[in-house]
């Protein structure tokens, strides 16, 4: 038999080693991740939001554009997805799954548009059974996160501290049957309840969950300098929303891909690079010339 107190005497040197290596970080520290950089490049389907709001494509064909132009997965927001927001058959998301895997693509994510941000009590409730709904899509598609967002506004008579202990305790819910279900939830600040990085921190450290963290939208952050507010948030991110452009006091300017490249470098950041480009005109070749950007700025090849 094993001797107990020897046992929890080198389970906790153990435990000490890894913390002194930093290879074990509390959740509310950072993402726990090996040093370096490791990135996949994937394209967020809202980049083709016309056409597949639409008809006339669909995510098989988002899909095969990423087949096509080397991109190493699609980011296949529950949006697109037929019913949304109820969940789509078995069928139709194993059809998806198999679609990717003999394409080399992978699915990097999905999301959802909830409202944690309201004082209806039920509506969030309602929400928050949505979001598991679709932790469940996520998966059976293999999708390793799900995006989240906070909540549209502000609500109105309510302090912000209020709201953000309802939204907390919803993402808490969320993150734990996340955890069931092997599927980080991250959550996206899209300039709405949550408007600048130490808002979108204080929320990431209060539900304290290694399945949840930042889904880091370089384009929502629009308070003062953007480059730094993306810095704050980089240790916490699972995910990213890469965008055209971005903005300087309320004022939009094009992004610095060259900035972003050495922000990741300087930190550290292994996974997924989902973008999403959004400018006017024609999807794909819009599409394929910000890829082109991003890869020569990333030092990426097809």
């Amino acid at each position: 038999m094993i001797n107990r107190r020897r046992f929890l005497a080198s389970s906790a040197g153990v435990v000490g080693a890894a913390g002194l290596h930093g290879s074990t970080l509390a959740p509310s520290d950072a993402i726990s991740r090996k040093p370096g950089v490791k990135l996949k490049l994937g394209l967020n389907a809202y980049s083709f939001n016309g056409p597949l709001q639409s008809g006339t494509m669909t995510l098989a064909d988002a899909v095969a554009f990423c087949a096509e132009n080397g991109v190493d997965a699609l980011d296949a927001t529950g949006y697109y997805f037929p019913g949304y927001p109820k969940v789509p058959t078995d069928d139709y998301i194993y059809a998806l799954k198999r679609t990717a895997f003999v394409n080399g693509v992978g699915i990097s994510g999905t999301g959802v548009r909830n409202n944690f941000a309201t004082a209806d009590k039920s509506a969030r409730e309602r929400d928050v059974q949505m979001v598991k709904d679709w932790i469940v899509v996520a998966s059976k598609l293999g999708a390793p996160v799900i995006r989240v967002f906070s909540g549209p506004e502000r609500p109105v008579g309510h302090a912000f501290d209020e709201a953000l202990d309802w939204m907390v305790a919803d993402l808490k819910d969320c993150a734990a049957f996340g955890k069931e279900h092997g599927v980080v939830v991250g959550l996206q600040q899209h300039n709405d309840f949550l408007k600048t990085a130490a808002e979108t921190i204080r929320v990431i450290e209060a539900v304290d969950s290694e399945w949840f963290g930042s889904i880091l939208d370089i384009g929502s952050l629009r308070s003062g300098e953007p480059y730094a507010e993306i810095e704050k948030l980089l240790p916490y991110a699972v995910s990213w929303q890469i965008k055209e452009e971005v903005f300087r006091n309320n004022q939009p300017e094009p992004v610095d891909l060259a900035r972003i490249k050495s922000l990741i470098d300087n930190h550290g950041y292994r996974g997924y690079v989902p973008f999403e480009a959004l400018s006017t005109g024609d999807a794909r070749p819009r599409i394929k010339a910000f890829l082109a950007k991003i890869r020569t700025a990333f030092g990426l090849t097809c």
